[in-house]
């Protein structure tokens, strides 16, 4: 497709307008479009402008008021800065924010807790740890339904994980 101003390069951007339900397309030159005054064009990217638009996006557009309140009490860095900046200022930042990060974790990782990778020389330590977890949580579910022979089978598996990794 060409572009719709010049109709001389191939349109590589393409602009929806939608206004009352009324939709105007442009499909335009990287040239034009730099050039054009109703589309608003910056080419830069970055991580803190992904992450401060997806901030927005998922709490709404925030009172610059109710904003200002969130302001770290150890560097003086406030919510807004960090909004522009995408960087905290101290590691108190995080606690001081961390009511308007939780929607945003959620929204990027699926939940908000760390569920980060486990060193390999680690990872037999930490696979009984979890399977030990799970064997608790079963055990619970047994005992709630009076499976008590079952229960005391998946008690034993816990026992034997515990001596293992040396609980």
């Amino acid at each position: 497709m060409l572009c719709q101003i010049c109709g001389k390069n191939q349109a590589t951007v393409h602009y929806t307008k939608i206004i009352n339900g009324n939709i105007e397309e442009l499909h335009l030159c990287d040239e034009c479009a730099m050039h054009n005054k109703e589309i608003e064009f910056d080419s830069t990217f970055s991580f803190h402008k992904l992450l401060s638009g997806l901030m927005d996006n998922l709490q709404g557009e925030v009172p610059y008021k109710e904003v200002k309140t969130y302001k770290c009490p150890f560097c003086g860095m406030d919510y807004v800065q960090f909004r522009q900046t995408g960087k905290f200022g101290c590691a108190q930042c995080y606690e001081t924010f961390k009511p308007k990060l939780k929607a945003l974790f959620r929204s990027i990782h699926g939940h908000d807790k760390h569920v980060g990778k486990v060193p390999v020389r680690a990872n037999t330590q930490v696979a009984k740890k979890r399977r030990i977890q799970k064997l608790k949580e079963q055990l619970n579910e047994l005992v709630a339904k009076e499976e008590f022979e079952e229960a005391a089978k998946v008690r034993d598996k816990i026992k034997e994980l515990e001596k293992d990794i040396g609980q």
